[in-house]
């Protein structure tokens, strides 16, 4: 169990973030101000929960935070949803969907002699307000980080992380993953996922091993991004970080990152702007792809664990078993397909007896949809890929000219990230950051774009005849 320090540094955050925002411009108190809650802070069981509101943890107390300080220091100053329609749409679809949700669950559930309560009015007001406190790091970044300037804070604070949190992964491939226990007095995950290759995989105080390689993989990138989009004295320093850190995601011992950063990385630094964008689409649409093709039966599963037993028996069966979960989870989803089986563990298959859950959920994907139906899974997806789509729009207008050359290294994590939350659930405050940093300088390219449009329109020559 978490011991008196992991609450206190929970209860002291919002203390860290008044602070940053107090000496720091607001994009870069609001960066590192959720990315170090999310890398410092311990993991849950450590949450403070509150009567009739979801527990308050390290993926929310953070940017609620900064949501407060943000409303208190700059008020109603610029808007805080989206500008186009369908971002709007999707936006309220999220937070809204689940009151649907509740209207359809207020039935009892019993598997055998075990039984689930009906959702009741509380828990709509409950899934509310823990979809508005995931959804506050989007809103947030959307009006802080709209500008070329704040992407590159983004970036840079990403790579300065990955940095830092290197020397504590250093520590754990040598010690074994201790950090957490050592602090908080509890160990987040089990042990035993942190054994590979003959050595030890760093979780320090991240959920597990995985989320460790993968912003590990992010810092990568933007390492390589920054050092691609520099011109300075500053390149030769940039490059040496990124190479750094390279050998750290190797040390990391997650294939999945490291597959993505061979990807990653070669895009970023070969392709011009509009070639990554073309790159983060692809990726986005494939990651889209997978549910729609599951949910169609159209996966070759069959044939993906052949060659998955080809090259390791070991991968193959845990794919097999990751396939088995999924076509459970769905054939249950089914049965709510619209608005989703809702909270307490209702989209899981229950021991008769015991009431065990025996299912296991790993991508996000399956959790969104049998949660909250496929009316949850498309706000959500949606949300997460329409920056791609609205940012490539600007960038092709402009023919690539007078666009920030971070945007494509970002597209690019943006895309994977939402690609890993097929085999995983790594969706991390992280994520909406870089949602809505690309939403809001998409929307800041959108608008000087008309008003030069405009002001050709009006200066245009014109018969007095």
């Amino acid at each position: 169990m978490p011991n008196p320090i992991a609450y206190l540094a929970l209860a002291l955050w919002p203390l860290v973030v008044a602070v940053l925002f107090g000496r720091m411009r607001p994009d870069r108190a609001l960066v590192y101000a959720l990315m170090l809650g999310y890398l410092f802070l311990p993991e849950p069981p450590a949450v403070f929960d509150p009567p009739l509101m979801p527990p308050l943890n390290k993926y929310n107390m953070p940017a609620f935070a900064a949501f407060v300080i943000s409303l208190w220091r700059f008020g109603d100053q610029g808007s805080w949803l989206p500008q186009s329609g369908v971002g709007k749409a999707l936006l309220f679809t999220f937070v809204l969907s689940p009151v649907m949700t509740v209207l359809t669950n207020e039935e009892p559930v019993f598997f055998g002699q075990v039984g689930l309560p009906g959702l009741r009015a509380k828990d709509a007001v409950a899934l509310v307000l823990q979809q508005f406190l995931m959804i506050l790091p989007f809103l947030l970044a959307r009006k802080h980080l709209a500008t070329g300037g704040s992407l590159r804070e983004l970036a840079k604070a990403l790579m300065v992380g990955g940095l830092v949190y290197s020397v504590l992964m250093l520590i754990e491939i040598r010690l074994s993953p201790q950090l957490n226990l050592w602090v908080y007095g509890y160990y987040q995950h089990y042990f035993a996922q942190s054994i590979r290759f003959g050595g030890y995989r760093p979780v320090v105080f991240l959920y597990h091993g995985l989320w460790v390689a993968f912003f590990t993989m992010t810092a990568v990138v933007a390492a390589f991004g920054l050092w691609r989009s520099e011109s300075g004295h500053d390149r030769a320093k940039l490059l040496m970080a990124a190479l750094y850190l390279f050998v750290i995601l190797v040390l990391a011992k997650s294939l999945g990152s490291l597959i993505f950063a061979l990807v990653a990385v070669p895009a970023v630094v070969l392709l011009p702007l509009r070639g990554q964008l073309r790159v983060a689409l692809v990726i986005g649409v494939l990651a889209l792809g997978y549910p729609l093709a599951k949910g169609a039966h159209i996966v070759p599963e069959g044939y993906l664990i052949a060659q998955a037993a080809a090259i390791d028996q070991d991968r193959a069966g845990s794919i097999e078993f990751r396939f088995d979960n999924e076509n459970t989870l769905l054939e249950r989803a089914y049965l709510k397909p619209v608005f989703g089986w809702g909270s307490w563990g209702r989209n899981h298959i229950l021991d008769p007896i015991s009431g065990q859950i025996l299912t296991v959920t790993d991508g996000r994907w399956i959790v969104t949809l049998g949660t909250y139906g496929w009316v949850g899974f498309l706000s959500e997806f949606g949300l997460l890929l329409l920056p791609l789509v609205l940012i490539s729009r600007e960038v092709m207008a402009r023919k690539g000219e007078n666009v920030s050359l971070l945007v494509g290294p970002l597209a690019i994590l943006l895309a994977i990230n939402v690609s890993d939350m097929i085999p995983n659930g790594t969706m991390t405050p992280i994520t909406w950051l870089l949602v809505g940093a690309l939403t809001g300088y998409a929307e800041t390219l959108r608008a000087e774009r008309l008003k030069v449009v405009q002001l050709n329109t009006g200066l245009r020559w014109r018969s007095v005849m």
